[in-house]
């Protein structure tokens, strides 16, 4: 299969619209025996984490490779990897929609702060694959879409990296638990001060308003969709008080729990 309409300026173009199929994901380990290897696999698109240094070719193109890379090579596409001895990396090689819309994807990315994320999920892919293959398809999928938005045109390439979008998965992993500016600061490993500052420019709100916001999203949902109790909705948004729970709902939805729940 040629590459010619995938690989346009160490990019390719990939569509999410569905998950892919997945026919291998896995821990590879070379550069025990030889410290230089070429294949293409014609019909497949190879996804790779890296834990090591090296080089990769692509169809004659040359990208490093560090430790917390991530790269994505398309179906036919002639691959060359020079080794510095034993080298470790995550990998799934899986089938595309090939129609949808199309995202435009580097070759070779540095994953940043969103590494753990992207190791986790392929290594969820890695344990599910024996048992179910769908399983392993959700969890490449859902690492697909964080590859792809670590260069949203028009972004920083890199803004996985930085500390706003540390600081959002700090609060949207903890919304339960209380939450404090400098605590979200610590994990975003910035500043106080700074993180306001970063957080404004780039949310439109403060970190206060972003939390309290989210909370009463959350909030919403669960009074609409779920069978849980009241209480029990208001302490999985971290407001353990109920007065202070109706008054937030009251303030920033409208209306009481109570009449938001009957509402739907």
């Amino acid at each position: 299969m040629s590459t010619e309409a995938d690989i346009t300026d160490s990019f390719v173009r990939i569509c999410l619209d569905e998950p892919p199929r997945v026919a291998s994901v896995g821990i590879g380990v070379h550069g025990t025996s030889r410290l230089r290897e070429e294949f293409c696999l014609p019909d497949l698109w190879q996804l790779h984490l890296y834990r090591y240094e090296g080089e990769l070719t692509v169809d004659g193109t040359v990208h490093a490779i560090r430790p917390g890379h991530v790269s994505l090579a398309p179906p036919g596409a002639r691959v060359q990897y020079r080794y510095r001895g034993r080298s470790e990396h995550l990998y799934a090689h899986l089938d595309l929609p090939r129609s949808g819309e199309q995202l435009n994807v580097p070759v070779m990315q540095n994953a940043g702060a969103r590494e753990p994320m992207l190791t986790e999920l392929l290594r969820r892919a890695v344990a599910a694959a024996p048992r179910s293959h769908a399983q392993a398809s959700a969890e490449v999928w859902a690492a697909l879409w964080r590859v792809a938005e670590l260069s949203v045109p028009g972004e920083d390439a890199d803004r996985g990296a930085g500390p706003v979008a540390a600081a959002v998965a700090h609060v949207e992993g903890h919304l339960a638990e209380q939450l404090s500016v400098p605590e979200v600061a610590r994990a975003a490993g910035v500043s106080h001060n700074h993180l306001i500052r970063l957080f404004r420019a780039e949310q439109g709100v403060t970190v206060v308003a972003y939390i309290r916001r989210r909370r009463m999203e959350q909030a919403r949902h669960l009074l609409r969709e779920s069978t849980l109790s009241i209480p029990a909705v208001a302490a999985s948004v971290g407001i353990a008080d109920l007065q202070a729970f109706n008054k937030a709902c009251r303030r920033e939805l409208g209306a009481s729990p109570r009449a938001i729940r009957s509402a739907r």
